[in-house]
């Protein structure tokens, strides 16, 4: 998953986030990497799944949204209303930064087992691009992977959309 030398049990873990997002090599202050990264597909893989099954004009929740321009790009083709959640305030702080003048994007710093900030119902599509599988590798796993799926199910309105990125399903959807 593009970390270095690291235990996958890392990825469930926020000190690992708050590290890989200060680093200078992966995006953090101080330059170097590239700066953004999008795990397992970009905005253009997903652009026809999305357009497919969200309308622009839907209220969307991207969980774990790291310094990925899947909600820039999203913006860029007419979505109207993206809240970004991660547990790094790193991360939030730089892309808070980098979008000061986008609106249309909101970041926040919350831990997707506990979105009590959100009422029931809040949106209509929750996006999660690796969070789950980041759940899946914490100590506390399959709990805490239990509980951000409970909170997804408590936040998505009725008849929304969970779209969950995985490389594995994608393979065959997009292909």
């Amino acid at each position: 998953m593009g970390g270095g030398n690291c235990n996958p049990k890392d990825f469930g873990a926020a000190a690992y986030w708050e590290a890989r997002y200060s680093s200078p090599s992966t995006g953090g202050k101080g330059g170097g990497g590239g700066g953004f990264f999008d795990w397992y597909q970009s905005y253009s893989a997903l652009r026809p799944l999305l357009r497919a099954c969200v309308p622009t004009s839907s209220r969307v929740l991207m969980l774990g949204c790291g310094n990925s321009l899947l909600s820039e790009d999203m913006v860029k083709d007419g979505y109207q209303n993206i809240v970004n959640i991660d547990i790094s305030s790193v991360v939030i702080e730089q892309m808070k930064e980098k979008h000061m003048d986008i609106p249309r994007l909101t970041y926040m710093q919350l831990d997707v087992r506990d979105m009590s900030f959100f009422g029931d119902g809040s949106f209509d599509c929750i996006i999660d691009k690796g969070t789950l599988d980041a759940m899946m590798c914490g100590d506390d796993a399959p709990h805490g992977a239990y509980k951000m799926l409970a909170e997804v199910a408590r936040l998505m309105r009725p008849g929304g959309i969970y779209m969950l990125v995985h490389p594995l399903i994608l393979k065959d959807t997009l292909e």
